[in-house]
């Protein structure tokens, strides 16, 4: 610079100093203009990692959203089905689903068909099926009738209804079932029934070698459970005995015993509170109402039980009612404890953990 002084005239000096001068200005401009745009960057980076941080949380509440909407709307589109096999104690726990459909906000439905026959034709089989999974207006819904098991799955359907029964010991299913067609029950006591007027006693009916009587009657727990096959009803099928087998532990979440039907009634509410919230306590309390006894019922003697349990379709009907209990009691043996002398479902006994990958 000392050297241009020398060597320059003292107006080209001032133009040159000028010159430095505005060229200083102006990178002092741009580079105040380049922070000003780098603050603008920063900035704009900021807003788009807050939005993307809301848009997470967001998309994470919808998401939680849609899985309590899908569990709220996959309980709503619940359907159980009580086949009911008659003289089980099933009307008595049939009242018990009608006593709570109103605080539990599901529909029951009677299952009504011609002369109580348990065996749909086929195009009453595909009706009930297409009315059972598209009737949407009545979901969730328990179904019940005298009506033997049907396979859903044989129609294509993708979600399979839950089904549900009681068994009772062949032989008192038989005598209540005899009583009752004579006098009937405290449920409708005022109703004819079939066999009104007749007042032989089972006992004497067993002496007689009475039709209403005879093993072929014990033959109905098992077709129950076997289904729409027509070797179900062939009495004293043995296939029948292992297909009613199969579908009990196969098709049914829960089948009871009459005997023991409190118990029953308390793991359907552990189970499936959407429609047994409050089961167990109705059961306990009140005039119990919902319970049913046949009338004028008369204990059979030693020697009738001992007569029918000769023949091969009491033996077969008593092994699937003993298989009942036996899987019903290793059921419950998991699910309910005892203290004090009352009964207790036990709390949840499982958890997850080491779950990957980390968020």
């Amino acid at each position: 610079m000392g050297l241009l002084r020398v060597m320059m005239p003292p107006k080209l000096q001032l133009l040159a100093l000028l010159a430095f001068a505005v060229a200083m200005f102006f990178l002092e401009n741009q580079i105040q203009k380049l922070e000003e745009s780098r603050g603008k960057l920063e900035r704009a980076i900021a807003r788009h990692e807050v939005r993307e941080i809301e848009q997470r949380h967001t998309q994470d509440g919808l998401r939680e959203h849609e899985a309590a909407a899908a569990l709220s709307n996959s309980e709503d589109d619940l359907v159980i089905i009580y086949n009911r096999v008659p003289k089980t104690a099933s009307t008595s726990f049939t009242n018990i689903a009608y006593d709570l459909c109103g605080k539990n906000h599901y529909h029951v439905l009677h299952i009504n068909t011609t002369k109580n026959n348990p065996v749909m034709s086929i195009q009453d089989q595909v009706r009930f099926v297409k009315n059972v999974t598209e009737w949407r207006e009545m979901k969730p819904a328990f179904y019940h009738g005298h009506v033997s098991f049907l396979d859903f799955t044989k129609f294509g359907v993708k979600r399979k209804p839950i089904y549900i029964n009681l068994i009772r010991d062949p032989i008192e299913r038989l005598v209540s079932y005899y009583y009752f067609l004579r006098f009937g029950d405290d449920y409708r006591p005022g109703l004819r029934r079939r066999k009104q007027g007749d007042k032989k006693t089972f006992d004497e009916c067993v002496s007689a070698g009475g039709s209403d009587c005879a093993p072929e009657k014990l033959w109905l727990q098992i077709p129950f459970f076997c289904g729409h096959y027509s070797e179900c009803w062939n009495v004293g099928s043995q296939w029948a005995l292992e297909q009613a087998k199969y579908n009990l532990v196969n098709e049914y979440m829960l089948v009871g015993v009459t005997e023991e039907l409190e118990d029953f009634v308390m793991m359907l509410e552990a189970a499936l509170p959407r429609f047994f919230r409050g089961a167990t306590e109705l059961y306990k309390t009140g005039k119990k109402s919902h319970l049913r006894r046949t009338s004028e019922k008369k204990p059979p003697t030693k020697e009738s039980i001992a007569k029918l349990q000769q023949s091969a379709i009491w033996k077969m009907e008593n092994e699937f009612y003993e298989f009942a209990l036996e899987q019903f009691q290793f059921v419950r043996a998991h699910a309910v404890r005892e203290k004090d002398g009352e009964l207790y479902m036990l709390a949840q006994n499982f958890f997850y953990e080491k779950i990957y990958p980390k968020n």
